[in-house]
């Protein structure tokens, strides 16, 4: 299975984020996660039964379409960063982490239209380690709104305002 991961690496067809483990004050997952290069890809080619709810598929699919921005804004923002995600072993989880030059940033991905106070547990407890961090929260929903200090962004407010070369991040502004 590794050695068609690789493959398909090699083609540019997936990637792979690795852990973001700096400093780390707790003990996290060991594996990179595995993305396809596109969303599209994913929803064609993922397996699906009688057991499989859409939701999960496409919150997936949501967090994957992220990830594929922040990369190419990456590529072409002329400071370095790099793209990692963050687990511990208790299962605590950030979608996204952006660690570079000029921004440190964290990013949750949620397909709800509704923001609730437990959606940004994982986003804090990363704080907690890096306060030095600054959180976003993305969601589905219309409104923008804040939960604990965290902003709280329709995702496609983010994407749409995520700009290479100018600066800010939408919602985090200069890092």
């Amino acid at each position: 299975m590794e050695g068609f991961r690789e493959v398909l690496e090699d083609l540019l067809v997936a990637y792979r984020l690795p852990v973001f483990t700096k400093r780390a004050q707790r003990a996290t997952v060991a594996h990179p996660k595995f993305y396809f290069f596109d969303a599209g890809v994913y929803r064609s080619l993922r397996p699906t039964g009688p057991l499989d709810r859409p939701s999960e598929i496409d919150g997936a699919a949501l967090e994957g379409l992220v990830a594929q921005h922040l990369r190419a804004w990456i590529a072409y923002t002329p400071e370095a960063h790099e793209l990692f995600y963050w687990r511990t072993r208790s299962g605590v989880e950030v979608d996204c982490v952006v660690y570079g030059a000029t921004h440190f940033f964290a990013v949750e991905v949620k397909k709800s239209d509704r923001v609730r106070g437990d959606d940004v547990r994982g986003l804090l407890v990363f704080r907690k380690d890096y306060p030095e961090c600054r959180p976003i929260l993305l969601h589905r929903g219309p409104g923008r709104l804040e939960i604990d200090a965290i902003p709280c962004w329709p995702v496609e407010d983010f994407l749409s305002g995520l700009r290479p070369g100018y600066g800010g991040v939408p919602g985090i502004g200069a890092g």
